[in-house]
C-alpha cells in the first residue's frame, strides 16, 4: 500500500517507533450531562476514540514517538479523526480510508462512580476491521520498541488475518502487548474468540486485561490464577485489573506488583484503561521496575477516569507525577 502520508524525515536510517498501535478508531459523542439517560440528553461533545487509538494518543502525550494502524471511513468524520491524530502528535500515515463503509460513533450514558454503558454504532462493518494483511508497513511494525494490538482486531476477516500477521513479523526480543479488550458485542460467542487469543498469546510478550477478559482468554478468572494463567499462555508479564481492588502484574522471573487505586472522584471511568495502557508503555520503554511501572499507569488511568473525555484526556507527565506525589487525583 503507498504511504498515503510520507515522512520526509523518515528512511533507511530513521529511528524505529516507540509505539505502534493497532485496532479501533471512531468518534465518541458523549453527553456533557452526568447523570441523565441517553434518551434525554440534549448536548454532546464529540472526542477522538477508539482503544487502540486512544493507546497511542496516551502514549504521545508522555512523550513517545507513535503511530496508529487503523481505518475510516470515507466520510467528514474519518477528516475530523485524521486531524485530531495530527493534532495529538500520533503520527496517522497508516490511517487510510475504506469507501463505502461509514466511520463508526460510540455513545455512552455517564452515570458516576461506575455505570457508563457504551453504544457502539459500527454497522455495516466498521472500517478498522478492513485492515488487510498485505496493506501492512511490517518493516516498521516489526522495528517498533513496542507494538500494542487489541482483541476487538481477532473478531473478524481480514483484520484478523492483518493481526496475526504483523504479530508474526515482530521479533522475539521485541515488546508486544497483547490488550485482551474484550467486547462481547463483536463476537457471535465466547467460545469462537478463545483460539484466536490463544494464538495471539503465543506471539505476545504482555497481556493486559480485567478478571472478565482474561476468563475468556484463558478461563480463569480469580486473579493470581488469571495471572498464572497468561504466563503459562507464553507471555512474558501479565497484567489483570481488578477494579476497585486494583491492578495485580506478574512476570515470568517472579516478579509480582499489586497496586491498589489511586483515590478518585470518578465522573468517566471509559477512557481509564486506555490512559493505563499509554502510561504502561512509557514505564516499560523507561526500563522501570515492575512496581513503579504499574503505579505510574494507576496513576495515569484515575486522572483520565476524573474526566468526562478519553483521548484528549490523556495526562503529561507533569500531571502524572503530581497525582503520584499527591497519593490521589485532586
Amino acid at each position: 500500500m503507498t504511504d498515503p502520508h510520507p515522512d520526509p524525515h523518515a528512511g533507511p536510517g530513521a529511528d524505529p517507533y516507540d509505539v505502534i498501535t493497532m485496532g479501533r478508531i471512531g468518534v465518541d459523542l458523549y453527553p456533557l450531562q452526568a447523570g441523565v439517560p441517553l434518551s434525554q440528553v440534549t448536548t454532546f461533545g464529540k472526542f477522538l476514540g477508539g482503544s487502540a487509538t486512544n493507546v497511542a494518543v496516551a502514549a504521545a502525550r508522555l512523550g513517545r514517538r507513535v503511530g496508529v494502524v487503523t481505518r475510516t471511513g470515507q466520510d467528514p468524520f474519518g477528516e475530523y479523526l485524521r486531524g485530531r491524530l495530527r493534532e495529538f502528535g500520533v503520527d496517522e500515515r497508516w490511517v487510510a480510508e475504506v469507501p463505502g463503509l461509514p466511520t463508526p460513533v460510540t455513545f455512552c450514558e455517564v452515570f458516576p462512580p461506575d455505570d457508563f454503558p457504551l453504544y457502539f454504532y459500527r454497522q455495516p462493518k466498521a472500517p478498522d476491521l478492513e485492515i488487510r494483511a498485505e496493506e501492512l508497513d511490517l518493516g516498521a511494525i516489526a522495528a517498533a520498541r513496542i507494538f500494542w494490538m487489541t482483541g476487538t482486531g481477532l473478531s473478524e476477516e481480514p483484520s484478523r488475518t492483518a493481526t496475526l500477521a504483523a504479530l508474526a513479523a515482530r521479533p522475539a526480543a521485541g515488546t508486544t502487548v497483547f490488550d485482551l479488550d474484550w467486547r462481547p458485542m463483536f463476537w457471535h460467542d465466547p467460545d469462537a474468540a478463545r483460539p484466536h487469543y490463544a494464538a495471539a498469546l503465543r506471539h505476545a510478550t504482555v497481556a493486559v486485561g480485567n478478571v472478565d477478559e482474561v476468563e475468556i482468554a484463558t478461563g480463569a478468572r480469580e486473579p493470581r490464577a488469571a495471572a498464572e494463567a497468561l504466563l503459562a499462555a507464553g507471555v512474558e508479564l501479565a497484567v489483570v485489573k481488578q477494579g476497585p481492588k486494583g491492578v495485580l502484574a506478574m512476570d515470568r522471573s517472579g516478579a509480582v506488583a499489586e497496586v491498589p487505586p489511586l483515590p478518585v472522584s470518578v465522573l468517566n471511568g471509559l477512557g481509564a484503561g486506555d490512559a493505563f495502557g499509554g502510561a504502561l508503555c512509557h514505564g516499560l520503554l523507561a526500563g522501570w521496575e515492575l512496581p513503579r511501572v504499574i503505579r505510574y499507569a494507576n496513576a495515569a488511568g484515575a486522572i483520565v477516569a476524573s474526566r468526562l473525555e478519553c483521548s484528549s484526556a490523556m495526562p503529561y507527565e507533569t500531571e502524572v507525577e503530581a497525582a503520584l506525589e499527591a497519593g490521589a487525583v485532586r
